[in-house]
């Protein structure tokens, strides 16, 4: 049986990836693996990430472009650059606040 565990990061918040060099801004998350197979096995082994743990669903950016992410827990870590996400479907997800934060248009997203 797999145990799930609680979501370290929330929507709205954005991360970076800890090996590759992107960020994004969480949108959804899954509280384990919840992708295909065939994704899952298309990741090299020995980096292969555990399926019992939260996977994010992020708006995600590099230097060259822009796209949405699926990444473990494993491979996130708060982004503090205070820099926006430049994603161009922000603004239909998010409210820029006040801070700088990112909070759902839509108060139903989980």
């Amino acid at each position: 049986m797999i145990k799930t565990r609680t979501a370290k990061f929330q929507i709205g918040q954005i991360v970076r990836h800890r090996i590759f060099s992107f960020r994004g801004v969480v949108f959804d998350i899954d509280p384990e693996f919840n992708n295909t197979e065939e994704w899952w096995l298309s990741i090299p082994e020995e980096v292969r990430p555990h399926k019992d743990q939260p996977f994010y669903h992020l708006l995600a950016e590099n230097a060259e472009s822009e796209y949405v992410a699926y990444v473990s827990e494993q491979n996130l870590l708060p982004d503090d650059s205070g820099e926006p996400i430049r994603h161009s479907q922000v603004a239909e997800i998010f409210i820029k606040d006040k801070a700088g934060g990112y909070r759902p248009r839509n108060s139903s997203l989980n």
